[in-house]
């Protein structure tokens, strides 16, 4: 396996119910480690030391829930963004992720060619969604 950058989101005990949801969104294998597993026995040994999920689109997506005693600032200085021309595949993901979220901007055309919308996830997670219009007729293409 060569370099790879993807997501890590840190939540605060709701890891795994968020990771769930992911997987439903996307598919693919989802892991699961817990702090239990390493050794922890305290009262939230329960919760996602870590866990990782591979889609059949080739997204990779990891998270954890905030230890105890450490600061948790809930995804607001981060947005993830999906983007492509399969318009088919990208409107699911729309409708799935804003299943009991928050669209902030509908998806729709926008003034470049391109729609485009964006959401906060009903676990505070922003996501941007930009499905390529046809720019065959752009000045910048020719």
């Amino acid at each position: 396996m060569g370099t790879r950058l993807n997501p890590y989101i840190a939540f605060k005990d709701t890891a795994r119910p968020a990771m769930e949801f992911y997987r439903s969104v996307f598919g693919g294998e989802l892991n699961v480690s817990t702090f239990r597993e390493y050794g922890d026995t305290g009262p939230n040994a329960d919760n996602v030391m870590h866990a990782q999920l591979e889609t059949p689109s080739g997204f990779t997506l990891m998270a954890s829930d905030t230890p105890e005693g450490m600061p948790y600032e809930p995804g607001s200085s981060i947005s993830i963004s999906l983007s492509g021309d399969d318009g088919d595949e990208l409107r699911d993901y729309w409708k799935k992720l804003s299943d009991g979220g928050t669209v902030t901007m509908p998806l729709e055309k926008q003034m470049w060619g391109d729609e485009f919308g964006m959401l906060t996830d009903r676990f505070g997670i922003s996501w941007l969604v930009n499905i390529a219009g046809d720019h065959s007729g752009d000045a910048a293409s020719g």
